[in-house]
């Protein structure tokens, strides 16, 4: 059993979970905690909505629910920290095309050079230039 820090587009959870090599395993219950999502006999389910589950087999073990099969199900990307400490399951492809078709930038907030926190929410009706850059 290891702990995780798994993130939902930009939401981290703290979660335990069981690793072997390049695949991991939550709880229904942990599963449930960071994602919303619940394990039902007509599939996986959160709130109103219920997504169909064909090989539940290959979904749920008895070490548990498997991460990269709920990412799959969801259409969603998932990526892995090389010793899975930092999960992150993305936004569908659905997703991320309706967002960039409103021209609208999803909020965050960071700090400036002297710790002060600015919101990206703040700037709405304002023009705003960002400025991006990665050492890589």
């Amino acid at each position: 059993m290891a702990t995780i820090t798994l993130i939902d587009e930009s939401r981290p959870v703290t979660v335990d979970a069981i690793i072997h090599g390049d695949w991991i395993r939550l709880s229904p219950a942990a599963l449930e905690r960071a994602l919303g999502w619940q394990l039902k006999p007509e599939g996986l389910c959160r709130t109103d909505t219920c997504v169909p589950i064909r090989d539940r087999a290959a979904l749920v073990t008895d070490e548990g629910v498997d991460l990269a099969a709920v990412a799959r199900l969801l259409d969603r990307p998932l990526a892995m920290e090389p010793a899975p400490e930092v999960v992150v399951l993305g936004a569908s492809a659905t997703d991320r095309a309706g967002r960039l078709a409103t021209m609208e930038a999803p909020d965050f907030t960071l700090p400036d050079l002297d710790g002060r926190l600015h919101s990206l929410r703040d700037q709405r009706g304002k023009k705003t230039l960002l400025i991006a850059w990665a050492s890589w």
